[in-house]
């Protein structure tokens, strides 16, 4: 075993070091073993990390057992389902960087560690973490809350939530088929954000095989992260560090098995923000580049509402859709186990042909997400393809404009949106929200007409589904063509073409612009430091300084 951290601290601070341990109960014999850090989001209000403080025991026994000492601290976890549809959704993506830099801010103020496992579960959480993890590139692996059963179907979920709006079942009926859907710790069971990035872990090696969606709380569960709790004393022993695992080769991983599944179009904010922690350049036409050779295999809400990914594991997981996948993949790519991901999945099998599809027999030939451009998007937006219908691949229609989602709420509920409509709500984005919320309540609210498009500058649950086109780029704040749409421009959409353009011409655009008023939103000192540090949603809302 190599030597510990704390041994090439001078020895007067050391000493003095080691009594602060002490008073905390740290067996002062034991501190000269690998001290791994175990950074968990643990709290009691988001249901993806309210059992953490029970796996981070497992992790400790198992770092124990391996020779190490673990020493866990807190870091904060937002709930994008409590978040939704209100002023607190601006908080989520920002919490992104403050959970990296909180974790960066306990590694480094202390210089005591060897290691680390972070724990997390959902939307920013995942992403936040690895942040750390490579911007710190400390021997780390993640250990994920993974997923919480479901007792009724997606589509039941949701027809109970149209049935509330519609005002045939009230809330205490909404709440009860709520917790059949949701019913305990773990993350929420479709693959939204929180799911497809406990997949992209594992994809990108950063997670023991197999974790990615097991039953929260379960057997399987427990002695994995009692085996990740071994495991990153191993790491820490051969020296295995993130930026040895998130190369290049593991991106294009993590983005091919994002398009397999069809998941979360928030994973293109997040898979360039941890990149760049890496030092590896992930541009957004990336993604689309992979999307047009990697095919949608795998189907589960809200590409498919009878599936959810608790189905997914019971397919075989991340391995078994690695293992389908794998002409596509950079096979060589190293992972936490030491091991490349053709050693971990090797023995893997597709236990259900109904939700992981062959290669040969596809369920789409291109990958979930596609990245459209035109006058109303230079640097892109995103749209789930997966989760269009065919009949609105391609759409025109009128603008109606909208500078926020209240506007756009009030003006629903006084019975102002009819089918056909290209619904613009703006200054939605990383700076103009400021925040970036994620309108997810507006797509349920749309998901009761049969034509209709949402277009916005701020982004999307991984639940949505519909023509619902968001992260465009540049965003209204920025003084992108959005800024310049009025009611009635006529807006045409071409998924297949990749294309999303506003039909007015230039000379009148720039006429617009000249007459241009800058829209500003009250917000929070911390809220406006973000929006003046954040850059567009093309490049991943990376802080800029």
């Amino acid at each position: 075993m190599k030597q510990n951290h704390l041994s090439t601290i001078k020895p007067y601070t050391r000493a003095i070091l080691k009594g602060h341990l002490c008073s905390c109960g740290v067996d002062y014999d034991k501190m000269d073993r690998p001290i791994i850090a175990i950074a968990n989001s643990w709290n009691e209000i988001v249901p993806g990390h309210v059992h953490l403080r029970q796996l981070a025991d497992r992790v400790k026994k198992g770092v124990r057992e391996a020779g190490g000492l673990p020493l866990e601290f807190n870091t904060i976890a937002v709930c994008d389902g409590i978040a939704q549809g209100h002023d607190g959704m601006k908080y989520s993506l920002p919490s992104r960087d403050i959970i990296a830099d909180s974790v960066e801010t306990m590694v480094k103020a202390h210089e005591i560690f060897d290691g680390m496992v972070v724990l997390s579960s959902c939307d920013k959480i995942v992403p936040g973490m690895l942040m750390a993890a490579a911007r710190l590139n400390l021997p780390s692996l993640t250990v994920l809350g993974g997923v919480m059963p479901n007792y009724i179907k997606p589509k039941e979920s949701k027809a109970a939530r149209q049935q509330f709006l519609a005002g045939k079942l009230d809330e205490k009926g909404l709440v009860e088929t709520t917790n059949k859907y949701y019913p305990c710790a773990g993350a929420c069971p479709f693959l939204g954000t929180a799911n497809t990035m406990q997949g992209l872990s594992e994809a990108l090696g950063m997670a023991l095989p197999n974790t990615s969606w097991m039953r929260a709380l379960s057997d399987e569960q427990l002695d994995s992260a009692e085996e990740a709790g071994r495991q990153i004393v191993q790491l820490v022993d051969s020296g295995i560090r993130p930026r040895d695992i998130m190369t290049p080769d593991a991106f294009s991983n993590a983005i091919s098995v994002l398009l397999a599944m069809g998941g979360s179009l928030n994973a293109c904010l997040h898979l360039p923000a941890i990149a760049r922690e890496a030092g590896v350049d992930l541009p957004l036409d990336l993604f689309d580049q992979i999307s047009r050779r990697v095919p949608f295999i795998a189907g589960v809400t809200p590409n498919n509402n009878d599936y959810t990914t608790n189905d997914l594991q019971r397919a075989g997981g991340m391995p078994a859709l690695m293992k389908e996948l794998s002409p596509l993949l950079k096979m060589d790519a190293l992972t936490v186990t030491g091991r490349s991901v053709s050693e971990n999945i090797a023995g893997a099998k597709v236990l259900d042909r109904e939700i992981i599809h062959s290669l040969n027999l596809p369920l789409e030939r291109e990958g979930g997400i596609a990245v459209l451009k035109g006058n109303l998007a230079s640097q892109g937006a995103l749209i789930k393809q997966s989760a269009v219908p065919e009949e609105l691949m391609v759409f025109s229609g009128p603008a109606r404009v909208f500078n926020s989602e209240e506007e756009f709420q009030e003006a629903y509920t006084a019975g102002r949106i009819a089918e056909n409509d290209a619904v613009v709500i703006r200054y939605e984005g990383p700076k103009g929200g400021p925040g970036m919320r994620e309108l997810h309540r507006c797509t349920e609210i749309l998901a009761r007409y049969k034509r209709i498009a949402l277009i916005t500058d701020g982004r999307f649950s991984g639940a949505s589904a519909g023509l619902s086109i968001g992260y465009m780029s540049p965003e209204a704040a920025e003084g992108g063509i959005l800024a310049l749409v009025r009611d009635g421009d006529v807006i045409h959409i071409d998924v297949p073409a990749r294309s999303i353009s506003l039909d007015v011409p230039e000379d009148e655009l720039r006429k617009r612009k000249e007459h241009l008023a800058q829209l500003t939103k009250e917000a929070s000192r911390f809220l406006k430091l973000y929006s003046s540090s954040t850059a567009s949603a093309a490049q991943g809302a990376v802080r800029t300084i």
